[in-house]
């Protein structure tokens, strides 16, 4: 796989995200699509042919805009992911699952940032089978990223 530009942008206000977080995001970026990609659901893959991602933190109005504009669903949601190259992660959403799940903030958001590279190497989980395999493969790959060095970065 190519070199994959992506550009992380924090379109909130609602919640603190701080600069450096975006920074170590799109440094790590690369590798976590390259590893995002080793566990592609099939060979054509919209991950593997795009030059650049953009990434964008969103709140909960935009994400329940855009979750009701392109899905039909009501409500904010984690993660939305569009094939041309656009991931939108909601948030706030992160912060509440942090807090339920007691998982670092940024850790949340790593999460979605890797679950949207999987929807782009081809991973769906609208279904039991197909969520449990993206699920595995997602824990693989932000386990492996924050004992990496994240851990220090995102929190």
């Amino acid at each position: 796989m190519h070199t994959l530009e992506i550009i992380i942008g924090n379109h909130q206000e609602a919640v603190d995200i701080p600069l450096a977080w975006l920074t170590a995001l799109e440094d790590i970026g690369d590798a976590a699509a390259q590893m995002a990609a080793g566990f592609a659901a099939h060979e054509e893959s919209s991950l593997i042919h795009l030059a650049t991602l953009e990434v964008a933190l969103v709140d909960d109005d935009t994400s329940a805009r855009v979750h009701m504009d392109f899905m039909e669903i009501p409500g904010p949601t984690d993660v939305i992911t569009f094939h041309h190259g656009e991931i939108v992660i909601g948030v706030e959403v992160a912060l509440r699952q942090a807090e339920e799940y007691g998982e670092p903030f940024g850790r949340e958001i790593l999460r979605y940032f890797v679950h949207g590279l999987l929807h782009l190497a081809g991973h769906e989980d609208a279904e039991e089978d197909g969520r449990k395999a993206m699920e595995a493969a997602q824990e693989e790959i932000v386990s492996k990223l924050w004992a990496a060095g994240l851990d220090g970065k995102l929190s």
